[in-house]
């Protein structure tokens, strides 16, 4: 990777990533771009960035040439809760934006990285150590569009020899920018509302295993996906990674462990829950980690240390 195109840029992944590009690979050699200039002083103000609707083939193509792009990293997308309220848009951003960035990949010689999701499975799917390769039939807008992009890609890849690669996130946990919609963000949000309330109620019920990853890990699995020799990579597109699993009252159990008097209650999103049951309690990522080396540096117990460790910080400012 030498000149780097990042779309949704101003996301919770985007955001982040763009960043740990640009102290990669240089801070000119990464191109950030979204929908709007605010939000995110840093990523705007550290680095190109370009105003581009991934909706409007022109704006990316014109973006990579005025750049010399040699690889797209296509974050732009709608969430699991958000495309259930409006499944038309999430349509419209994660499969024509798509579809749009591939066409514009093979038009220049491009590698496109896209993140598919655990919510790429569904309800029958094997849920404990889910295949890389197995049914999925997901139930909501968010997952149907997550499938068509994988096989989008593979068939960009197989069909025209674009070098599109990808991995299935687990949901993911940061300190540094707040989810936008995902059934899984009440793991990000049970760390706030422990430091700041010292109570949390969590929309999801006891006993709902999902995988989890910190967002460092996140960020390095990008990395060495597109670093990895091409040889080496038989599935190429939608890596299961995973990190952990847990359940709510795991996750609570952790913090306790740090804020002795933090206490949970239940307030069940009906939405939200139904979306968690359909997708797997955990990962099979052998893969992944045969074909490119992943392997993640926290659990569990490590992310609760630095995530209020770096909250404390954050929020003492």
């Amino acid at each position: 990777m030498k000149k780097i195109l990042v779309t949704g840029a101003l996301g919770q992944i985007g955001s982040e990533l763009t960043m740990y590009l640009r102290k990669l690979y240089g801070f000119d050699s990464v191109i950030a771009s979204g929908l709007h200039k605010k939000d995110n002083a840093v990523v705007i103000e550290s680095g190109p960035f370009e105003l581009i609707d991934v909706q409007n083939a022109k704006q990316l193509y014109d973006c990579v040439k005025k750049y010399n792009v040699d690889t797209i990293i296509h974050l732009a997308a709608i969430l699991s809760a958000v495309g259930e309220d409006n499944p038309s848009l999430a349509w419209k951003i994660n499969v024509d934006g798509l579809f749009n960035t591939l066409e514009v990949a093979r038009e220049n010689n491009c590698a496109v990285f896209t993140p598919s999701s655990i919510a790429a499975f569904g309800p029958t799917t094997p849920s404990d150590q889910t295949p890389q390769l197995t049914i999925q039939r997901p139930t909501t807008m968010y997952g149907v569009t997550k499938v068509s992009g994988e096989i989008l890609c593979d068939y960009y890849y197989q069909r025209y020899g674009v070098d599109t690669r990808g991995v299935r996130y687990p949901g993911i946990i940061s300190y540094v920018t707040l989810p936008g919609g995902g059934t899984t963000d009440y793991a990000v949000h049970i760390y706030y509302d422990a430091l700041l309330k010292g109570k949390f109620t969590c929309n999801l019920s006891k006993g709902t295993f999902m995988d989890m990853m910190y967002m460092p890990d996140a960020l390095d699995a990008v990395v060495q996906l597109m670093e990895a020799n091409p040889e080496n990579l038989i599935n190429r597109n939608a890596f299961n990674i995973t990190a952990m699993q847990f359940d709510p009252e795991l996750i609570y159990l952790e913090i306790k462990k740090h804020i002795p008097d933090f206490t949970i209650d239940y307030n069940i999103d009906r939405v939200k829950q139904k979306i968690a049951d359909s997708w797997p309690n955990s990962l099979d990522d052998s893969a992944a980690q045969e074909e490119w080396g992943w392997k993640p540096k926290y659990n569990l117990e490590s992310m609760t240390i630095d995530m209020l460790d770096k909250l404390k910080e954050k929020l003492a400012k």
